[in-house]
């Protein structure tokens, strides 16, 4: 399911037009992505945990060459499921 798909999805579930719903759904995302970029935790119960993971620097490999080469710290979010969201998946 593509982000339209979603848009439409939920509009045909909710008494909100497609404008409407299109803002919601916009306004979620970016209210997630703010609050990573923050640094904080969203937890959204019965669904699961958005968050952000520190990732050290570390020596890789490429591939091709062998060449060993460095890879800088970095942030990463992450997404937990929720067990419900998980049993409701493995049904």
């Amino acid at each position: 399911m593509n982000r339209q798909e979603l848009i439409t999805e939920i509009s045909n579930r909710t008494e909100l037009n497609k404008k409407d719903t299109e803002n919601v759904v916009a306004t979620f995302i970016d209210v997630i992505k703010e609050s990573l970029i923050k640094g904080e935790k969203i937890l959204l119960s019965g669904f699961g945990t958005f968050d952000v993971v520190e990732r050290a620097a570390r020596t890789a490999r490429n591939p091709k060459t062998g060449e060993s080469i460095e890879v800088g710290a970095s942030k990463s979010p992450k997404f937990k499921p929720a067990k419900a969201l998980k049993e409701s998946v493995n049904i």
